[in-house]
């Protein structure tokens, strides 16, 4: 079995720093940094956008297929 150890996290903060930097540059680095979270959709309201797209007999007829 292997242990699993973690670095100090300032340690890996400065590396994946590193790897953005490397890879998307200054500017996309400070932006994705800079990106806040998509606010989360109440559940109760995305349930029902996705009833309001479903095809109800499509539907039925891929849970009860036998």
């Amino acid at each position: 079995m292997r242990t699993n150890t973690f670095i100090d996290e300032d340690k890996l903060v400065e590396k994946a720093i590193k790897i953005l930097m490397k890879h998307l540059g200054p500017v996309e680095t400070k932006r994705f940094l800079s990106l806040t979270p998509k606010k989360r959709m109440d559940s109760i309201k995305r349930h029902r956008q996705w009833q309001a797209r479903l095809d109800k007999e499509s539907f039925f007829e891929e849970i009860f297929k036998s």
